[in-house]
């Protein structure tokens, strides 16, 4: 049931973009992953992410008694996904860090601080949806750490400073693949974080 929820819902999210732009306002849908403008920042963007993320897990979080409390949750999520076998983590791993990522950026960064960007000047269409993409996470961290605690809202807040870069980088290049690439690394981080805490 898990499982089918969250499919489906994932279905709804990816297609309405594509839906909006072609029915609602009458366009051609067009993505640009062949600029390499953007790809050097992006890609040094998300290697200092990724070795910060790291750091952090093995110099702060991996003895902090809230990281640790948090545990026993994740392993009954990763439990409801279905992942008892290490070959199953990665190819999960494999498909956020490489699919989802990209889905992702597609839909914060060219429908949703595109169509922003239409309505309103450059700076509140970064703030309008880099706090969506936050809220977006919120959700996620604070299931596992508590809504009301600080550790949530400065992983939520790191999230928002991600988005917005990510916004700012689509908007410098033109190109979701500068984008894509640092929110790759990203992801590889966190899956690698993840699969340290399960061993």
């Amino acid at each position: 049931m898990q499982q089918a929820v969250y499919s489906v819902a994932k279905i709804v999210q990816f297609a309405f973009p594509v839906f909006w732009v072609a029915w609602i306002q009458r366009r051609r849908p067009r993505f640009d992953l062949t600029s390499s403008r953007g790809v050097v920042l992006g890609g040094a963007f998300g290697v200092v992410i990724f070795v910060a993320s790291l750091a952090v897990y093995h110099y702060w979080l991996k003895s902090a008694d809230f990281f640790l409390a948090s545990q026993q949750p994740i392993q009954e999520k990763i439990a409801g996904l279905g992942l008892d076998h290490a070959w199953k983590s990665i190819a999960l791993a494999v498909f956020y860090s490489l699919f989802h990522s990209l889905l992702e950026e597609y839909y914060w960064r060219w429908f949703v601080f595109r169509q922003l960007k239409s309505l309103t000047s450059f700076g509140p269409a970064v703030m309008i949806s880099s706090l969506g993409f936050m809220a977006h996470h919120v959700i996620v961290i604070g299931h596992y750490f508590g809504y009301f605690t600080l550790v949530t809202w400065l992983f939520s807040l790191a999230v928002a400073i991600g988005g917005a870069v990510w916004a700012w980088l689509y908007h410098r290049s033109g190109s979701l693949l500068g984008p894509w690439l640092s929110h790759l690394c990203v992801d590889v981080a966190i899956f690698t974080i993840g699969y340290e805490m399960m061993m």
